[in-house]
Formats: structure tokens, sequence, C-alpha cells
């Protein structure tokens, strides 16, 4: 497989098992085993090697407990239900932002910041892996966003990658160093070895940090958002809560904005967890589908959070 190719099914993959490409009626060529899902408990992981992020404390961002036999806890969207901001009115009851308690409507954008191990000659060509004017938008619009950040992104958009991770708009959590897989088949990707797992993990930490970023949080997305079981094990002693999504916005490799946009808003729901890209070259029309899904979801009722905010409200 070329590395192009290679770049379209990992950009598809993060999409999920169930993407479609929006504008185009594509469908992935593979799709991964279905990934188990663990419970949502409030308590934090377990260890914490000094190579890897501390736990959150209660003041910091949340993270959720160890599922079944100690594995890396999967997060993919606020619980039904939640609480709403305020958490003091009665079920049924609104507040004084109209929203109903219970029912808080807010959804967290999500933006991966992809870029694998071996491509840096195609960025040294000319290849936009970045995404500024996207980032640009977030900031003009106010939209709290979590981006999902390659170690090897944050390497080759140093300046970018603090710029981001020093915003209190922005959190940047951690997308595996090289996009590999973590479990295969999916989508075409390299994958990881078992005894490499962990290092991929605290390597983009690293890599993120050297950066000067900051606002940087223990959470972790599969690349293509492909696990199994032995991956969720193998992961459990970095202490970072895997995030998915429950809404996929197509917009890998997509060339109308309006259809990501379209697919976006007739999914959204309540708690919702959005996966968007921050790559110019595979999502070029990212930033123009934003523009318009985040006034009307504005106009809808929804507030814009980060992940966790999303996660510290499915904890409550």
């Amino acid at each position: 497989m070329t590395a192009l190719a290679v770049l379209g099914a990992a950009l598809v993959g993060c999409g999920g098992p169930d993407a479609t490409r929006a504008g185009t009626g594509a469908e992935p060529a593979a799709s991964p085993p279905r990934a188990q899902r663990s419970g949502q408990e409030s308590a934090t992981g377990s260890a914490s090697p000094s190579r890897v992020p501390k736990q959150a404390a209660e003041s910091g961002p949340p993270v959720l407990a160890p599922g079944p036999g100690g594995r890396t806890p999967v997060f993919e969207r606020r619980a039904d239900g939640a609480p709403s901001r305020a958490g003091t009115e009665k079920a049924g009851e609104t507040d004084g932002a109209g929203r109903v308690a219970g029912t808080d409507k807010v959804v967290a954008l999500t933006f991966d910041a992809d870029m694998t191990a071996d491509q840096g000659p195609r960025a040294a060509a000319g290849e936009h892996f970045d995404n500024p004017g996207l980032i640009t938008s977030l900031r003009r619009l106010e939209v709290p966003s979590t981006v999902f950040m390659t170690g090897r992104w944050a390497q080759e958009y140093a300046v970018q990658a603090r710029a981001i991770g020093t915003d209190p708009l922005f959190e940047i959590a951690n997308h595996s160093f090289s996009h590999y897989a973590f479990s295969s088949p999916c989508y075409g990707l390299p994958t990881v070895a078992r005894a490499d797992m962990r290092r991929e993990v605290e390597r983009a930490f690293a890599a993120i940090r050297g950066t000067g970023a900051r606002n940087v949080v223990p959470y972790f997305r599969f690349p293509g958002g492909c696990y199994d079981d032995a991956s969720l094990k193998t992961l459990a002693p970095t202490g970072v809560t895997a995030v998915q999504w429950d809404v996929v916005s197509g917009d890998a490799f997509a060339t109308d904005a309006d259809a990501v946009a379209e697919q976006v808003l007739a999914e959204v729901r309540p708690g919702s967890l959005v996966v968007m890209h921050c790559t110019r070259s595979a999502a070029p029309v990212t930033d123009e589908a934003v523009r318009r899904i985040v006034p009307e979801l504005r106009e809808r009722g929804y507030r814009f959070v980060k992940v966790s905010e999303l996660m510290r409200g499915s904890r409550s």
C-alpha cells in the first residue's frame, strides 16, 4: 500500500468503524472488530509511573475508573440524564438559561491532529498536516475544544502545538506518537507491537509537553478508533481514559462542507462527542463545516465543552 493510501485509510478510520465520507457516500473497505466497552465509574485508574501522566485530582481533568479486570476505561459520550451545569434543579425544571434539569444540551467537538511517523518527507515537500485556519475559527467562535494530537504532529508543528496547549480554550489529548493501529485490522494502518503500546503513549505525551504545551489531559484516542481487550489491558498502567465518540463527522477527505455539517447536525444529541480532524491535506473542508455547525447548534440551545467537562458531567 502506498503512503498516500495508508493515510487515506487511516483518516477514514479516525471516523470509526461505522464512518462514511461525507459528500461521497463511500464506506471504509475494512472494518475492525467491534470494540469492547468498559464501565464508567468515577474512581481514578491505578499505577502511575513517573513517565506517564499523574492521575487527575478532583480539581483537575476527570478520569474514569478502570474497567473489568483493570482494563483502560472507555468514554464515548455523556450518559443520558447527567445533571445540568447548575446541578440544583429538580428533574424536569428549567434553570435560568432554559436548560431542563438532567438534560443539559452540551456537545464536545474533538479534532484529531494526525500525522504518522513516516510522513516527514511529505511535510517537507509542502503537504499540510496542520489546519491553522480551523484553530483561528474555533477561537473566533469561542468554542472550547479538545485536540487529540499525535506526537509526530507535535514535533512537526511545535509552535502551533504550544499555542494550542497554552490557550485555555483548548486542551490537548494523546493520539499516540506514530498513529499506528493498536489492534488489527484497522484500515490498513501498520500495527504497534503489544510490547511497544505503552511506549507509544508515553512518547506522545513527552513530545506534546516538549513543545511547552501545558493544557494536556490524561486522555487517549486509539488511531482509527481500533482497540481490543489486549490493548485495553496493556494501556491500563498509563492511567489514561480512552476517548471514542458517538458522532462521526465524515470530514475525512470530504469535499462538501455542507454534507459534513448536515451529518453532524443530524446526529448530535445532548451529551454527544463528535470526531473531526485538524489536517488540511486530508480534511480540507472541516473549517468551513465548523463555521456552519457551531452557530446552528447554538441556535438549538447547545453549548460547547471540552471532553474534560463532558466527562465530569458523566461522573456527577
